[in-house]
């Protein structure tokens, strides 16, 4: 893992290939680990340069203030833009997870010149909070499982990774590799909280977006080709939200996973790279 400077602003990467076709990858929640490692191999083996980084005030990218963040949302599109311009200005696949999937949609919007193709993966076309009244919103039930439950000691490694197992499980995730990717989450930057960033962030993108008309209704203005990959198990944006991008974004693809819940299952690796690799 390295860094790279884009606009006066730190970005941690991590890079996986090194052809001239490059693929990046937005981080989901905290951390660019929300892409799986799996994953990265097998796009990098397809022949592209896979780059996967840390949003701000996450991992080894720029903290300031994460419980005060001082950008919007086209801000971090932004820096997916100054990236792919950074690796070589070669017009990039973009990809994006949860709520990078939303930056990743703004992104393509607003800088339509830097990138090559999309992949939204379990996200929506609206920010955080209630949805439109089309849109499935976070099953409930689950939603107060989830958020019942005490926090732990962010300062405690074991206690953190059996937080992040059991909300995996309330999710219908594999509460094993979310215990293993929590425990790695943790070794990258020990002793944060990084809900509370994650929070943060989405608190940020729903307070300040900016993004006038709504980009849900600018969707029809993407030209590149777009897979859209959505579980039909997951309860946190159920996978109308995914259904709904894939009809609204011209020629897009939707790739449901039957047994996926938020997280990309490791059955479901080659599956969705092989869907990556043939937008090009």
């Amino acid at each position: 893992m390295t860094t790279v400077d884009v606009g006066g602003i730190t970005l941690g990467i991590e890079s996986f290939g090194d052809d001239d076709a490059p693929l990046i990858l937005l981080a989901g929640g905290t951390t660019m680990l929300s892409w799986p490692d799996a994953l990265c191999e097998r796009l990098a083996a397809g022949g592209r340069r896979v780059v996967r980084y840390d949003l701000r005030d996450s991992g080894q990218s720029t903290t300031r203030d994460p419980e005060a963040p001082a950008y919007t949302l086209r801000d971090l599109a932004a820096d997916a833009a100054a990236l792919a311009d950074a690796l070589g200005g070669t017009p990039a696949h973009l990809a994006g997870i949860g709520v990078g999937g939303m930056v990743a949609q703004v992104a393509a919007l607003d800088h339509p010149g830097a990138f090559s193709a999309l992949t939204l993966v379990g996200t929506r076309a609206v920010a955080p909070g209630p949805p439109d009244d089309d849109l499935p919103d976070h099953d409930r039930a689950t939603m107060r499982r989830l958020f019942a439950r005490p926090l732990p000691e962010w300062t405690d490694r074991e206690a953190v990774a059996g937080f992040v197992a059991a909300g995996a499980q309330i999710l219908g995730d594999d509460p094993h590799a979310a215990r293993a990717l929590a425990a790695r989450i943790w070794d990258r930057t020990p002793g944060t909280t990084p809900p509370v960033q994650m929070a943060n962030q989405l608190g940020m993108v729903f307070s300040r977006l900016d993004c006038a008309p709504r980009w849900r209704e600018r969707l029809p203005e993407i030209r590149v080709p777009t897979l859209v990959v959505h579980g039909r198990r997951d309860p946190f944006f159920p996978v109308g939200n995914g259904e709904a991008l894939a009809r609204e974004i011209p020629g897009a693809r939707l790739l449901a996973l039957e047994q996926a819940a938020t997280a990309l299952p490791d059955a479901a690796v080659g599956e969705v790279a092989e869907a990556m690799l043939a937008l090009g």
